[in-house]
């Protein structure tokens, strides 16, 4: 990635508060564990943030390095997320009416295999990732769950075949002995919101259907997870991913809502204790300075 103009722009707008991929995102306002109601995190602020997309039938965009407004997958799905969120607080049918375009447009955009060609523009060679699977049945889950039709379930039952196949068949998963590490890019090292995110969407298929693959895999990569969880902390904060990448502030705090998510739908102490961890360091001011500056000093090395 390195320094460019773009990046240090993107930058910017992420340490302001002004990034709307970067929004606050905490634990979800209306989720409860085991139903399939409010989602885990809380993308509201993706919804508030881009109001002009409730009163027509445009989708959000993102803009890439080379200045082009791209329609991408897993932004579309986290606003259609920040929708339904929206919807179950305030009951205004604008909510619902984009939720379901989101969910539409998920379906249309699904290819043959169930999966979502989520870096085109980046990734040509590497297109698909777990988390875009994963997000993406979250978000069909839950409009079957509003209108039962059956098109919704089978596109994210699609989505989580896709994700579970082995990376060296074309999916998104590594399969290491007993090990299942769900990859937000095929081709880097784990990425732990990108993890965590494909489990919610694992999660949410297991709540409503009973297929036992779907129940084994989501027993395997917790257990994974909860293994792997020493190599995402770095004494002071946490790391991105399995190279060793400390997180930026937004990441860290994102990490730190996925654990209370995570706890609370496992009960696994091991999430509650970096939970608490990862809130106690963040609220030391000499460790997020010490993070942006090791954060920089990373980017300037790529």
């Amino acid at each position: 990635m390195g320094l460019s103009i773009y990046n240090i722009k993107k930058w910017i707008k992420m340490f302001t508060g002004n990034s709307v991929l970067h929004v606050d995102q905490s634990l979800g306002e209306v989720f409860t564990p085991s139903k399939l109601e409010g989602y885990f995190n809380n993308l509201t602020k993706k919804v508030e943030m881009q109001p002009q997309y409730l009163e027509n039938d445009c989708l959000p965009t993102v803009k890439t390095e080379k200045g082009e407004d791209i329609l991408f997958p897993v932004a579309i799905f986290q606003y259609g997320l920040g929708c339904w969120d929206l919807y179950l607080i305030k009951k205004d049918e604008k909510y619902k009416i984009k939720f379901l375009q989101c969910a539409e447009w998920a379906i249309e955009n699904q290819d043959s295999q169930g999966a979502w060609n989520n870096f085109f523009f980046a990734y040509p060679d590497h297109p698909y990732g777990a988390m875009a699977q994963g997000e993406g049945a979250s978000l069909l889950t839950r409009a079957w769950q509003i209108t039962k039709k059956e098109e919704f379930l089978k596109a994210a039952k699609r989505a989580i075949h896709f994700m579970l196949q082995p990376v060296e068949k074309g999916g998104t998963s590594k399969y290491i002995d007993e090990d299942l590490i769900l990859l937000e890019y095929t081709h880097l090292p784990a990425v732990l919101n990108g993890w965590i995110f494909s489990v919610f969407g694992l999660y949410d298929i297991c709540l409503v259907c009973e297929d036992e693959k779907f129940k084994t895999s989501l027993n395997k990569t917790l257990k994974t997870l909860e293994n792997y969880m020493s190599f995402f902390d770095c004494d002071y904060w946490s790391n991105y991913d399995l190279n060793n990448h400390i997180t930026s502030p937004f990441y860290h705090h994102l990490h730190i809502a996925q654990m209370k998510a995570l706890y609370l739908i496992t009960e696994k102490e091991v999430f509650l204790r970096y939970e608490k961890k990862w809130t106690k360091e963040e609220r030391k001011k000499s460790n997020k300075i010490r993070a942006i500056i090791h954060k920089s000093i990373q980017k300037i090395k790529e």
